[in-house]
Order: C-alpha cells, then structure tokens, then sequence
C-alpha cells in the first residue's frame, strides 16, 4: 500500500503537511480531496482504521458544514448517514488525510505525524 495523503491545495493544514513530510523524506502520493474525493467505502475503511469518532472527519470550520447545518444535525444522524454525507461533499471532510499501512490520521499536528512516522 502506498501512502496516500488527501488534501486541499487552499488548506494551509495541508500545506504545513505537505512542507513536513518533503522535510522528512516521506514520499506520499498526494490527492485533492475535492476533486478525488475517496469512495464511501473508503471513507469507513479510513474511519474503522484510525479509530477515532465519526465526528472527527468533519471539517467543522469549513462552509459545506456551517451551510449543510450540520452542528445541529450530526448528533441525531447514524454512521451510515454521516458516511452518505461525508462521501457526498470533499470538503464536507476534514483534512488533510493521511492514510499509511500503519493507519490513517485526521489533520495535522507534528506530534501526531512524528510518532506515526517514528520519528
């Protein structure tokens, strides 16, 4: 498997990602979450991997999510319902996306990509 990093090229998260990973060597195909978003199934496949909440693959600050009123409609929808959405809508998801044999993470913080990476 190869290491996939989803982002948006306007994110400056998916640029400080971007500018890490070219520090550490860590060659990663790059794809835009916009206009290749990954599949629903995908999207759970990711999810499960990186045991975290559903909740946190939402980009909560971006316009898909304020206009879709989503603050209000997540708490009552179901995974499978959330899944639809985030599958329907790249910049519905939060990124960047980082996804590695070892698992997938959600954003950018440097601490989290250090001890992915091991470095």
């Amino acid at each position: 498997m190869s290491k996939k990093l989803y982002s948006y090229a306007k994110c400056s998260t998916c640029r400080k990602a971007i500018k890490w990973l070219e520090a550490e060597g860590i060659e990663v195909e790059t794809i835009p979450i916009v206009d290749a978003p990954p599949t629903r199934e995908e999207i759970e496949a990711y999810w499960r991997a990186s045991e975290l909440p559903l909740k946190k693959f939402f980009n909560t600050s971006g316009q898909s999510y304020r206009n879709g009123g989503f603050s209000q409609k997540i708490k009552d929808m179901s995974d499978s319902e959330q899944l639809d959405a985030l599958a329907a809508d790249g910049k519905l998801m939060k990124r960047p996306i980082l996804v590695t044999e070892a698992g997938v993470l959600v954003g950018f913080r440097e601490e989290n990509y250090r001890a992915h990476f091991g470095k």
